[in-house]
This record gives C-alpha cells, sequence and structure tokens, in this order.
C-alpha cells in the first residue's frame, strides 16, 4: 500500500512538473510569434490597416490653454476625435538602418512610426528577430511624432506631406547618416526636416530647417510627443510574483528629479508645466523612449490621455520667428533605446533615473557600479551576480554572525524552554518571567537575531531592484541550462534548490514556541519554491547563493556553540 502511495506521488508530480512546462512553453511562445506577424514592414504596412494620428492629438502652442484643450486650433478648438483606421502605403514610408537602429519614417508629418534595435533580439533563440520599441499595428500603437504648429505651422491645420529623395537609407561603413524630408508650403516657405544619426548610438536628432522665401514674416512652434495606448509592454511577465516594473511616462521637474506618471495618472490629472531644459519620456521594463528638447531653452510639457485613448506625453518649445529672405533652424533629439544608466546620464541630466530602484537608489547605485566591475574582470553576469552576493555576505559578516549566534543560543536552550512552558502552562506571567530569567542567566538576547537581520535588508531589496531593472542580464547566459538570466529557470532547478535551502535553514532554527507558527514555518520553503518558479534566473540565482552562505555560516557557528557547550 505505501509502495502504491509513493508511486502515486510521484506520478502526480512528475505531471505537474510536465503540465507547468507546456504551459510556460506556451506563453513564452505565444506573444513573440504575435509580435513578429504584427510587425511593421515595407511589405506588409500597404495591406494593414493602422491607426492614424488625428488633428485632435496635437499640442496646442499657446500655453496659456487648458490642457483639455490640448488641440492645434488655437482660435477655436474642435472636438476630439476617434483616431481614424486607415492603411498606410508602402510608399508613404522611408526606412532608415543605422548598425543600432532601424526605423520606419511616415512621410506623412515625419514621424517615427516604428524602432527597432537589432543589437537586441526579440527571442534569444531567434538572432534575425531584434526587439520592437516602437510601432504602430494592430498590436500596439506606440510612436513618436514632432512638427511645427502655431501660427504659420506647417502641421497647424493637418500633418504636412514631405518627400524624400529615396526610400531606403543605410549608414553601412560611415560613421554619420542625415536623412532629409522635404516640404514647401502655398507661399514659399522651404521646410527641412533632417533626421540625423551618429554611429553606435541610440539617438537621432530632429532639426527643423526653415528657409522664409516669402513676403511675410513666418512663425511656428516645435512640438516633440510619444504617443502610446495602454497595451502591456512586450514581455513584460518577468518581475515574479506580481511585481511589475513601471510602465508609463516620466519627466524631470526642480521639485522632482524623477517624476513619473502611470497612464491612469495621466488620465486623472493631466501634468502641464513649463521648464527650463528638461526630457520627457515613455518607460518600460528595460527600455524607454524619450524626446531631449533644446536644454539652453524653455519648453512646456505635457501629459494626457486623448478620448480615443491614446496616452501622450511630450513638449511644445517657445515660438521661432523666421523674417522673408531668412533661414533658421530648430531642434530636439529623441531617444529610442536601452536604458543603459551610464549613457543616458551623458544625454540629458536625471534622465538615468529611468532605471528606477525606488526609494533605495542611494544603495542600489552603488551595488549596481561594484556589479558592472565584476562583470569586467569575469566576463559573465552570472559569476558577476555570485561573487556580489558574496561581497555583501563579507561585508555583513560580523553582524550576521551576531545573529546567527543569538539564534545558535536560543536552539541550546530550547529544552530549558520547553521545560518551562510545561511547568508554567497554566500561569503566563510566571512563564514570562522564568523565560527571562533564563536569558539573563544564559547571556542570551532574544531579540538579538533580528536587529542585523533588519539593518541587512535594504541592502537585500535594493539588490533585487539592480537584478531586476539591468538591461544588461537581459540575454545574458550563465551556464548549463541558464542561456538567459533575465527569465525564469526553464528546468525549475534553481528554485528547487532555493526551496531546499530554506528548508535545511529552517532546521538550523529554534522552531517557533506556538504550534500554529510552526506549522506554517514548516510550508514557508513550499511556498516560497512556487512563487520563485516564475522569477528571473539571476534572482533566483542571487537568492540561491546567498542562502548557501547564510547556511553554512549558521551551521560553522551553531556547531561552534554545541561545541562549547559540550565540553562545559
Amino acid at each position: 500500500m505505501d509502495i502504491q502511495r509513493t508511486l502515486l506521488i510521484g506520478a502526480v508530480i512528475l505531471l505537474s512538473f510536465m503540465l507547468l512546462q507546456e504551459w510556460v512553453n506556451f506563453r513564452a511562445d505565444k506573444e513573440p510569434q504575435v509580435a513578429v506577424e504584427q510587425r511593421l514592414t515595407a511589405d506588409s504596412v500597404a495591406d494593414s490597416s493602422t491607426p492614424t494620428l488625428s488633428d485632435a492629438e496635437l499640442p496646442v502652442a499657446d500655453s496659456s490653454s487648458d490642457v483639455s484643450e490640448d488641440l492645434p486650433n488655437l482660435t477655436e478648438p474642435a472636438a476630439e476625435q476617434a483616431p481614424v483606421t486607415t492603411s498606410t502605403p508602402a510608399s508613404d514610408l522611408v526606412r532608415i538602418y543605422t548598425d543600432t537602429l532601424e526605423l520606419a519614417v511616415d512621410l506623412n508629418g515625419g514621424d517615427i512610426i516604428e524602432v527597432a534595435l537589432p543589437k537586441f533580439r526579440l527571442r534569444l533563440d531567434d538572432p534575425d528577430t531584434p526587439f520592437v520599441l516602437l510601432e504602430n499595428n494592430q498590436q500596439r500603437v506606440y510612436v513618436a511624432q514632432s512638427g511645427l504648429i502655431g501660427e504659420n505651422g506647417i502641421d497647424a491645420k493637418g500633418r504636412a506631406k514631405f518627400s524624400a529623395a529615396q526610400n531606403t537609407y543605410r549608414m553601412g561603413d560611415a560613421d554619420e547618416l542625415s536623412v532629409d524630408l522635404k516640404h514647401t508650403t502655398d507661399t514659399g516657405v522651404e521646410v527641412i526636416k533632417r533626421l540625423s544619426f551618429e554611429r553606435g548610438s541610440y539617438v537621432a536628432t530632429v532639426t527643423y530647417q526653415v528657409t522664409n522665401n516669402s513676403s511675410q514674416r513666418w512663425q511656428a512652434n516645435l512640438f516633440g510627443q510619444i504617443k502610446r495606448d495602454s497595451s502591456a509592454a512586450p514581455q513584460s511577465d518577468n518581475g515574479g510574483m506580481g511585481m511589475q516594473p513601471f510602465l508609463g511616462a516620466a519627466t524631470t521637474t526642480p521639485d522632482d528629479r524623477f517624476e513619473k506618471f502611470s497612464f491612469e495618472d495621466m488620465a486623472e490629472e493631466p501634468f502641464r508645466e513649463k521648464l527650463q531644459g528638461g526630457w520627457i519620456a515613455m518607460i518600460q521594463h528595460y527600455f524607454l523612449s524619450a524626446w531631449i528638447p533644446d536644454p539652453s531653452s524653455a519648453h512646456t510639457y505635457t501629459t494626457r490621455v486623448t478620448k480615443g485613448g491614446f496616452n501622450i506625453a511630450g513638449f511644445t518649445s517657445s515660438a521661432f520667428a523666421v523674417d522673408p529672405g531668412a533661414s533658421t533652424e530648430v531642434s530636439a533629439r529623441f531617444y529610442a533605446g536601452p536604458k543603459d544608466q551610464y549613457s543616458l546620464k551623458e544625454i540629458s541630466p536625471f534622465l538615468d533615473l529611468s532605471v528606477d530602484y525606488g526609494w533605495l537608489w542611494w544603495v542600489a547605485q552603488p551595488l549596481f557600479w561594484l556589479l558592472t566591475k565584476i562583470h569586467s574582470l569575469v566576463g559573465n553576469w552570472g559569476v558577476a551576480i555570485i561573487l556580489l552576493t558574496v561581497s555583501i555576505k563579507a561585508v555583513f559578516f560580523k553582524l550576521s554572525a551576531t545573529s546567527y549566534r543569538s539564534m545558535a543560543n536560543m536552539r541550546r536552550v530550547q529544552p530549558k524552554l520547553q521545560d518551562i512552558r510545561e511547568q508554567y502552562a497554566e500561569d503566563k506571567q510566571k512563564q514570562s518571567q522564568a523565560m527571562m530569567e533564563l536569558y539573563r542567566k544564559e547571556k542570551i538576547n532574544p531579540m538579538g537575531g533580528c536587529l542585523p537581520i533588519l539593518v541587512q535588508m535594504p541592502v537585500f531589496i535594493a539588490l533585487y531592484w539592480v537584478l531586476m531593472e539591468s538591461v544588461e542580464l537581459r540575454h545574458a547566459p550563465f551556464m548549463l541550462w541558464i542561456d538567459d538570466l533575465s527569465v525564469m529557470d526553464p528546468y525549475f532547478v534553481l528554485p528547487l534548490m532555493m526551496g531546499a535551502s530554506m528548508w535545511f535553514m529552517q532546521k538550523l532554527n529554534p522552531p517557533p514556541p506556538d504550534p500554529m507558527q510552526a506549522k506554517i514555518m514548516q510550508w514557508l520553503p513550499i511556498v516560497f519554491t512556487f512563487f520563485f518558479l516564475w522569477f528571473p534566473a539571476g534572482l533566483v540565482l542571487y537568492w540561491v547563493v546567498n542562502n548557501l552562505l547564510s547556511m553554512a555560516q549558521q551551521f560553522y557557528i551553531t556547531r561552534q556553540i554545541e561545541k562549547a557547550d559540550a565540553a562545559r
């Protein structure tokens, strides 16, 4: 009978494991496949229906207008319209290829409607399909728009129609690439929208060169904005235990170096403020896009949600004028790429804070710096995580020893404590007094095991967010079956090791005096193992190494105390 029950339990466990693995594979394969099928390409654009920009989604040039009237018509605001569904002919697209970016630009407005990142793969096992950050299709609308509005702006009464010398541009072996889009107004004003790129950079500089061939003074405002629907970011389920990375807009203000706006915040309380320099971004896990206008000028930054359901974050610059026969230019930079905090720091002040470590950033920043330094020496992010964990344990070695020594002493006197509970089972006051007398006699601080752990918790939480937010760990291999530290262990080996180490650590600690608490503690390794199944492998690796080091230290200290007690 026992053999049959054992075989039945084993079969159930094996079947559960197989079902779980199949479900994981299905979930991992479903979204990337849809993303590849829906990806905007030059061949498919002509046949796909994609939401286009309505005039009601353009910003207003007059900074005194209310956010709810954020429309290009300054005299009589029109009602906001839902987005129109239409097809974009392939002839209206310009394809741009650099070493870091693959872009699609719509000649209607000159907007960037797709950005793919060839240095970041969509899937680890598909090296030919790059990760798509910006896109405009039935799956997701996420585009970067810019133009000239205001008194004479070419986008004030509808998007300007540009022309290009060719429909494909490649950087090749050059270090720079410029793409000119041309538009001429009915009055003879010539506007060139130039997109400039540099090798190795994820920044596109968007410059408007205006030549006034008319007889009248010409005036307009530059705007740039990021338009996105509320769909989840691709592969956004890597948080573990429901701890999802932030998705929404962000900017910097004098009062808050990094201010975030979820899509719900944008709908409930639109943001509007005129600031010197600055930037505005749309943030998701590992990647972001951001407009960075002229840092020497003031710009009006806004966030809002249209009636069509699109979330828009952007800026509008002050008006500039061009006299008859004169020329001038205005520009802004647009970033679309990974959340590489050291590169972002060089682009604009506080843009690196988009790598969001929360309120523990002052602990997380040094940890990330140390992690990158270790990686530069060993060349493997998994090994770097292990060595960083060892370094942290070394720093807290004496503090941890105090905690483990207190718990070992508590374990040593457990028989005496049990005798006291039985002796004074009916008198809790005398029971407490007897216990305190025992602690005093044995020189034990019952709270001694708690304080050192509380001191270390901020460091461990900060390290958790460092590993969660680091794009460097995306598709980073470790060893053997772990070929991507940013996703879950495909065979659940690390979570099972974590659960086993947690169980062994419990055996080294004194059991809680309350029977119900003891039962709950016995279930914790199982519960945590279940949660950790979905943790990224890099995070689980950190917990496993930390548990093993803690267990070794606690075992050594416990044996020392037991030997000393036996020698008495």
